[in-house]
């Protein structure tokens, strides 16, 4: 049983680097299920509260206080990804925001201590622990001198932990700007601009408890240091109206991480994954959302290659300032076990107001 325990402690430290480059992933699964419903084809167009996630600069859209709720469980419920955000203008030319983000895998079995000194197995010394990341975010965002270009910068706190076995605190900036013109839409999101840091912290008497558990392996501590590598996001978009009532949304991204990748385009120096996303609505009163992304390389078992993407479909509902989004998205594309149900709500107190 202890190389269970082995695999999720080492999982998240072993073989950590200076740089690494999928340190922080869960940075990366994305909030709101309007935007994720358009394969996160949002950083050109967002401008409501959850636009501290994904760019700030569109925090200066709002009018009011917001704010917003997800919850969504991936891999059968094994996982729980939570999220909460409140914005508020400052004045008519900037904005500010706040969110925490909780991605956790809870009630884990710790066996460590399963075999007493006498090698008798006692199931009441079983405990549990969770495994648990949490992103605070702080963003401002304002107009700017130039017409239509908006900016703005997030700053994070990030908080990892792995039971009472290791921790850490992390830190690190992403930095956006907007623009608009002719009902067409400009979006650039730069994450981990500084890099970001994180700093692990090892409880050696719980790491001696299990380093043995597969001969001759693990006998290290692993680094304890990890640097994120920045990302890059661009987007357009344009809006069409479609008859009397009906709006049409269209955006097409392009994600660039500085790493080779599984990516459809990927070299030494970057990787670029395009997305593109659709919203119709009626009346903005109700939505209806499709995209497609995350296009990968996937080696077979005979070492070729075929190419997988993920579609994704969401519904949304708004009225007087209440906004209610779904979304079906499939991690990885790889089997209907790994569809998750997501679930956000938008509040808007503009509408409160007499």
């Amino acid at each position: 049983m202890k190389f269970i325990l082995t695999f999720l402690f080492t999982s998240y430290l072993l073989n950590a680097q200076v740089f690494r480059s999928y340190s922080n992933e869960f940075l990366n699964i994305g909030v709101d299920a309007a935007a994720l419903g358009m394969s996160k084809t949002v950083v050109a167009t967002t401008n409501n509260v959850n636009a501290i996630y994904w760019n700030p600069a569109g925090l200066v859209g709002i009018e009011d206080y917001q704010g917003s709720l997800m919850h969504a469980s991936y891999f059968a419920g094994i996982a729980n990804y939570n999220h909460a955000a409140f914005a508020m203008p400052i004045d008519k030319e900037s904005a500010v925001g706040i969110s925490i983000i909780r991605f956790g895998v809870d009630d884990i079995l710790n066996t460590t201590e399963l075999i007493d000194s006498e090698g008798n197995i006692d199931f009441n010394r079983i405990s549990l622990f969770s495994a648990a990341d949490y992103a605070f975010n702080f963003a401002y965002a304002r107009n700017l001198i130039f017409k239509d270009v908006k900016f703005g910068v997030n700053a994070k706190i990030v908080r990892r932990t792995i039971g009472n076995f290791a921790s850490s605190w992390g830190f690190g900036f992403d930095a956006g700007f907007q623009f608009e013109r002719n009902n067409w839409k400009f979006g650039i999101m730069a994450r981990d601009i500084t890099t970001t840091f994180n700093s692990w912290a090892i409880n050696e008497t719980e790491f001696d408890k299990i380093k043995n558990a597969i001969p001759w392996q693990n006998q290290e501590l692993p680094e304890t240091t990890e640097i994120t590598k920045p990302k890059l996001q661009v987007g357009v978009a344009k809006d069409f109206r479609i008859g009397r009532f009906f709006n049409l949304l269209t955006e097409v991204d392009v994600n660039v991480r500085f790493a080779k990748t599984n990516d459809i385009i990927s070299s030494d120096v970057a990787s670029i994954n395009p997305a593109v996303g659709f919203q119709v609505d009626y009346d903005q009163l109700v939505y209806l959302r499709a995209g497609v992304g995350n296009f990968q390389y996937i080696t077979q078992f005979d070492n070729t290659k075929s190419l997988s993407l993920q579609p994704n479909f969401g519904v949304g509902f708004n009225y007087k300032g209440i906004q209610v989004d779904y979304a079906l998205t499939n991690i990885g594309s790889v089997g209907n076990a790994l569809y998750s149900n997501i679930f956000s709500i938008t509040f808007d107190f503009l509408f409160l107001r007499p």
